[in-house]
């Protein structure tokens, strides 16, 4: 087996802002395009979402609920690692390291002093597993002036360019992100976070049904869009921010939900609501995108959201000018690519090359990200 072709194992490790529960992947990085082998999604129960949940809003005795769910997380973490390997019959040995995200608890980066906190002990991950565990890695990042998100974009640029096409990748979890690459290489790739993706769509499923989301979008697609809550919503000024900027469920949540549906003269149904979030999320997009980039022919989107057929409907009308698929037609699965990016973030890290793009971030440089666990 020549060196070229001989396996280059990373696992990546996801759990993001829509809480629903871990996902691992294993990748093989030996050629250009990266080459995923399993995968292995565990949804959380709902103590945990609940306990996670609690812990992204300001409370009581915090410390030491935090000092919990970072253990038991981590657990959780390296049980799932422990079971896509023994799945898949692959020795440990063989994977060079785990790229573990953690799960973001509180994004603040337009603070006086800047902070990001991810949990999910690195330590215990790599205890459990037997596999080095890179992690922390958007400190660095703001460490140098950036905002520590959103980071995947120097995972998009490096697997998802194309030279003939002006291409975006929109990535939907509980929040949605741009990452805008422009054919012409002199041009600077840029992203950011352009507002609620999931989040708010699912938060009003769940205080109205017994499921986690609103499958397929069935629900919101049965109501009307409520053009005053439109206007209202559309009056957040994070919404109208330029690049750089990254936000969470600091930001969007119940409570900002509530606020907005209080300064209108008439609660619309709760149909209508849920179709005017799908609206809003669609539209904030399009909106960025055209604002952004107005050259963009294609956009691949990836997360949640893709699942959600009418938002991606929505969003298919909203810009008509540009083709609108999923990460599936690049050669990644759409539910996978940010667990694939964490991988990649780890290989970055041990091959001591930067994980970060200044255009995206603000940062003042390029840094290689995350600490190594052994």
């Amino acid at each position: 087996m020549s060196e070229k072709s001989r396996p280059y194992y990373f696992i990546g490790l996801m759990s993001g802002t829509s809480l629903d529960g871990i996902d691992a992947v294993l990748v093989d990085f030996c050629h250009d395009t990266p080459s995923v082998i399993g995968t292995l999604h565990k949804p959380y129960t709902a103590s945990t979402r609940d306990e996670l949940a609690d812990l992204c809003n300001p409370g009581n005795n915090e410390i030491d609920r935090m000092g919990h769910c970072e253990t038991a997380l981590a657990r959780e973490f390296a049980g799932v690692v422990n079971n896509l390997i023994g799945g898949l019959r692959i020795n440990p040995d063989d994977i060079k390291a785990i790229g573990s995200h953690g799960q973001t608890i509180r994004h603040r980066p337009s603070n006086i002093h800047p902070f990001t906190l991810q949990i999910g002990d690195p330590g215990i991950i790599s205890q459990e597993t037997g596999i080095c565990t890179v992690a922390d890695f958007r400190r660095k990042d703001m460490a140098a002036g950036g905002q520590g998100a959103p980071l995947v974009p120097a995972f998009h640029a490096a697997v998802f360019s194309s030279h003939s096409k002006n291409r975006a990748i929109l990535n939907i979890g509980g929040m949605a992100n741009l990452t805008l690459l422009p054919a012409n290489k002199t041009k600077q790739v840029t992203g950011f976070d352009t507002g609620p993706g999931n989040i708010l769509i699912d938060t009003w499923h769940q205080m109205h049904h017994s499921t986690l989301y609103d499958d397929m979008g069935s629900w919101a697609s049965t109501g009307s869009i409520d053009e005053s809550l439109m206007n209202q919503m559309l009056t957040e000024p994070f919404i109208q921010l330029p690049p750089p900027k990254s936000t969470g469920r600091e930001l969007f949540n119940a409570a900002w939900l509530e606020n907005h549906l209080c300064h209108i003269n008439q609660t619309p149904q709760p149909e209508d609501v849920a179709c005017t979030l799908v609206e809003y999320t669609a539209r904030t997009i399009s909106s960025q995108v055209i604002s952004n980039f107005p050259e963009c022919e294609e956009i691949y989107a990836c997360g949640g959201g893709v699942r959600n057929s009418y938002l991606m409907k929505r969003l298919a009308r909203l810009l008509p000018d540009q083709v609108v698929a999923s990460t599936e037609e690049l050669g990644v699965a759409p539910d996978w690519v940010e667990a694939v990016a964490f991988a990649w973030l780890a290989k970055q890290r041990l091959e001591e090359k930067p994980g970060n793009l200044p255009s995206v971030t603000g940062a003042r440089q390029n840094c290689i990200l995350g600490g190594i666990y052994i």
